[in-house]
C-alpha cells in the first residue's frame, strides 16, 4: 500500500467519531510526514475516577496509538485546582492540592485499561506551571486580551447576565494552552466544549515559534439520563473502575436510542458491524440483545471476557429470570416531547396511583428499569425506548414509550 493510502485509512479512522479536525489538511500533512506525532489530552483530577464520558478521548488517543504515534495523557493538577470553567454559569468551588494529587493517582492506575503503556507519556502541569513566576504568568496574560476572552460562549452569557467571573478563569484557558507550547504537541484532543481552549493553545505555540497544533473535537457523551453529558456529580455516569456487574447493568439501562450513540463513541467495532446491528433491530431483534453485546463489550474492555459472561449471566438470572411473572403486561405510552419523567411514565402506565407516590417509591429505591434500582426522581426516558419497569416486589410492566 502507498503512502498516501495509508494516510487515506489513517484518516478514515480518526474521523470516526470525530466532531471537528482544524486544520484537516495540516492533520494531513503531517500524518505523511513519516515521524510519530505527539498527541495530548489534557483531564484535570477533579473527581476521583474516570467514567465512560472520559474515554471517549482515550479512546481516540488509543486510536492514534495504533497508528504509530505517541499519546500524552496530561493530568492537570495544576490547572485542577483553578477549575475547568467550560460549560459553567458560576464559578467552580476551588480544589486542594490533597484532592487533586489523589484523584491524579487513581487517574495514572486507570489509563492503561485502554492505552498502550509502551507508547504513552503521563504529564502533569504543575511542572511546568508550578516553575512560573509571577512575572512568567503576567507575561503569558500579555498574549491574549479581555475581549478575546469574551467571544468564549460561557464567559460572554455569565457577563451580560451580570454573573461573576473571577480573574483566575480567565487564566485557565491560557494554562492550558501553555500546555500545548511545553509539551511541543502536533494535536490536541478535546470534547466539544473545549474548543475554545484548544485554539487557544494554537495561538501560544505561533507565539513561541512552534507549528501550530490541530485540534480534534470528540462529542460529549450523554449520562444514563440521556440529557446532560456523563459527570460524576450529576450522578448518570458509568465508571470504569466499577465491579462488572454495575458496569453491566447500568449500560443495559441505557434507552434502546441512546444505545447507539454509546455503539458510536465508545465501542472499538467497525462501524460496518454497527450499521448491520442497526440493521437487525430494524428487521425486528430484540435491542435487549444488541444491548448485551454492548454490555460484554465495555466490561470486557475494563475487567476480562470471563467477567463479562458472568455479568450477563447473573443480569438474566436475577432479572429476567427471578421473580418475574409470566403474565407482565406490555404496553404504550406515549410522550408528547420526546421524552418523560420517570413519576409521569409510571403514572401513565398504571403502576403508580399518582406521580407524588411514584417519586416516594423512587426515593425508597422501590422502582427498577431492567433490574437496575434507580434512585434519581428526575430521570427522564426517551422516547423509542421499551424497558422492564418494576415498582415495589409486584408491579412488572414492559412499557414502550413513542413520541406523541
Amino acid at each position: 500500500m502507498s503512502p498516501a493510502e495509508n494516510v487515506a485509512l489513517a484518516m478514515q479512522e480518526i474521523r470516526r467519531g470525530a466532531e471537528e479536525i482544524l486544520l484537516e489538511s495540516e492533520l494531513l500533512d503531517r500524518l505523511g510526514g513519516g515521524r510519530p506525532l505527539r498527541i495530548k489530552a489534557g483531564f484535570d483530577p477533579t473527581a476521583p475516577d474516570l467514567h465512560l464520558g472520559h474515554t471517549v478521548l482515550i479512546n481516540k488517543m488509543r486510536q492514534f496509538q495504533e497508528l504509530g504515534h505517541e499519546a500524552i495523557f496530561l493530568i492537570g493538577d495544576f490547572t485542577g485546582m483553578i477549575g475547568d470553567p467550560s460549560g459553567k454559569n458560576v464559578t467552580r468551588k476551588v480544589m486542594t492540592r490533597e484532592d487533586v494529587e489523589a484523584n491524579a493517582e487513581t487517574y495514572e492506575r486507570q489509563i492503561y485499561r485502554i492505552l498502550d503503556p509502551d507508547r504513552t507519556t503521563v504529564a502533569f502541569n504543575s511542572k511546568w506551571m508550578g516553575a512560573m513566576s509571577a512575572a512568567d504568568l503576567i507575561a503569558l496574560a500579555a498574549n491574549h486580551t479581555v475581549a478575546r476572552m469574551l467571544e468564549r460562549d460561557d464567559f460572554r452569557k455569565r457577563y451580560q447576565g451580570g454573573q461573576a467571573i473571577a480573574i483566575h478563569e480567565f487564566l485557565y484557558p491560557l494554562v492550558q494552552g501553555y500546555d500545548s507550547v511545553a509539551l511541543q504537541a502536533d494535536v490536541e484532543l478535546g470534547g466539544t466544549d473545549q474548543k475554545f481552549n484548544l485554539l487557544v493553545g494554537r495561538e501560544l505555540q505561533k507565539i513561541h515559534g512552534q507549528p501550530p497544533q490541530v485540534v480534534l473535537t470528540v462529542p460529549l457523551l450523554e449520562g444514563l439520563d440521556g440529557v446532560q453529558k456523563m459527570s460524576k456529580s450529576l450522578g448518570n455516569y458509568i465508571g470504569i473502575a466499577e465491579n462488572p456487574a454495575d458496569m453491566f447493568g447500568k449500560v443495559m439501562s441505557v434507552s434502546d436510542e441512546l444505545m447507539w450513540r454509546y455503539f458510536e463513541l465508545l465501542s472499538f467495532r467497525p462501524s460496518r458491524d454497527i450499521d448491520e446491528l442497526r440493521r437487525g433491530v430494524d428487521a425486528g431483534a430484540n435491542p435487549r440483545d444488541i444491548k448485551f453485546e454492548l454490555a460484554i463489550e465495555l466490561v470486557g474492555r475494563f475487567h476480562s471476557a470471563a467477567d463479562a459472561e458472568h455479568a450477563k449471566a447473573e443480569f438474566i438470572r436475577r432479572f429476567q429470570q427471578g421473580g418475574l411473572p409470566d403474565d407482565v403486561p406490555e404496553l404504550t405510552v406515549a410522550a408528547a416531547d420526546g421524552r418523560l419523567a420517570l413519576p409521569n411514565l409510571l403514572k401513565a402506565a398504571g403502576m403508580t396511583p399518582s406521580t407524588s407516590e411514584a417519586i416516594r417509591m423512587i426515593k425508597q429505591g422501590a422502582v427498577r428499569i431492567d433490574g437496575e434500582r434507580v434512585a434519581d426522581p428526575r430521570r427522564e426516558i426517551a422516547a423509542g425506548s421499551t424497558h422492564l419497569y418494576q415498582v415495589g416486589k409486584r408491579r412488572f410492566a414492559r412499557v414502550r414509550l413513542q413520541s406523541n
